[in-house]
């Protein structure tokens, strides 16, 4: 019989990646992005790697909540285990949860798994994980920041269209509604009725405002509008579907399941958007597409695309990439996109192959963890 395989160590880095442009949205803007990795070494031999990421705070909290309390409880697992171990963690942790570090400290983990599974197998872990579909239409949010000029964002979101692209988001939530009218205006001209337009407010917006802007952006041909309330007003977007046909999509700062369950049983969202790495890895991720798919809405995630393309062409109902590049400079692989389409990759794994040299350079935190001597 062949040996039960376990893991042996849990090895834990952070990289500190600048953007490669200015962001920002209405609340805010993105400082550095703090990516923590996980790395686990199986008794097989087999190394998986997962990861998560922060947009300038709270990085080294995400790395002592592992380093402290999850990465140990890992040693002697058996790592086909996932769903054990993603409960096991999660309710080791049930002071803290639900919320965004120990989210992030999950992903970390479960991510790993799924790697080192998808690893092991030989597999690309979107075929592990169901094969819907090989090619996935992608849009670009790398232009339309809340920042730039209407002639800037006309000539950004030209640029996305030439280069093949299918859509591009444009940041609302400027101070008066004319002026997001004016913006979305230019581009929707510049651009013509085949190019999809959508639109991001990142929860900065009130009830009454948000329904004001809504039917000011009536005749745009909008293909969402995203996080228009905070996130926890969900009676707000249910009000605001019913004020609006333009569709609601929400997710971005959801933590787990339950919250997008609630969503969707109160008709409160048309589109789901959940982050892998904020809902807390892979295994809640999936859930959350089959049971966006069961009330037959479809799944737009939020960022990561290097991940997230494989889990788009996992499920059936998952309707757009967000092309937004965040690992360029600590990976040598790259997502393929071609005539608008995010194709997923062939690779055993999560498709990412990572530049350990380069991140034994940038990294500002190395810890490991293995059984005591």
């Amino acid at each position: 019989m062949k040996p039960q395989t376990t893991i042996e160590s849990v090895r834990l880095r952070q990289v500190n990646l600048p953007p490669k442009v200015v962001r920002t949205d209405a609340i805010q803007s993105f400082v550095t992005q703090e990516t923590v990795l996980l790395t686990l070494r199986c008794s097989d031999g087999v190394e998986g790697t997962g990861y998560a990421y922060t947009i300038g705070t709270g990085g080294s909290s995400v790395m002592a909540l592992l380093h402290d309390h999850l990465a140990p409880r890992l040693i002697g697992r058996d790592p086909l285990d996932l769903e054990a171990i993603w409960k096991d963690l999660f309710f080791s942790t049930h002071a803290t949860a639900v919320g965004a570090i120990t989210s992030l400290a999950l992903a970390c983990v479960d991510t790993a798994l799924w790697d080192w599974r998808a690893r092991s197998l030989g597999l690309p872990l979107w075929k592990l994980l169901g094969g819907a579909q090989p090619r996935v239409p992608v849009y670009t949010t790398e232009g339309g920041w809340l920042h730039l000029s209407a002639a800037e964002l006309v000539d950004q979101t030209l640029a996305a269209k030439a280069q093949g692209f299918k859509g591009a988001k444009v940041k609302i939530g400027r101070p008066h509604v004319s002026e997001d009218v004016a913006r979305l205006s230019a581009v929707r001209a510049a651009v013509g009725p085949g190019f999809d337009i959508m639109t991001d407010a990142n929860q900065g917006f009130n009830r009454p405002e948000v329904v004001r802007r809504a039917h000011a952006f009536a005749g745009l041909d909008l293909a969402w509008l995203e996080e228009p309330l905070p996130a926890e007003d969900v009676a707000g977007h249910r009000q605001l579907r019913e004020h609006t046909p333009i569709p609601v999509a929400v997710g971005e700062s959801m933590y787990h399941l339950a919250q997008f369950r609630e969503y969707l049983e109160q008709g409160a969202c048309s589109i789901v958007q959940p982050d892998v790495a904020r809902i807390g890895g892979i295994t809640p991720w999936i859930k959350t597409a089959h049971l966006a798919e069961g009330f037959g809405v479809p799944v737009c995630p939020h960022f990561l695309m290097e991940l997230h393309v494989s889990l788009c062409a996992a499920v059936p109902n998952a309707a757009w990439v967000e092309y937004i590049p965040q690992l360029d400079d600590i990976t040598t692989s790259r997502i393929r996109v071609e005539d608008g389409y995010a194709h997923a990759p062939s690779t055993p794994g999560l498709g990412i192959e990572w530049d350990w040299p380069v991140i034994a350079a940038r990294q500002v935190t190395e810890v490991q963890v293995a059984p005591a001597r």
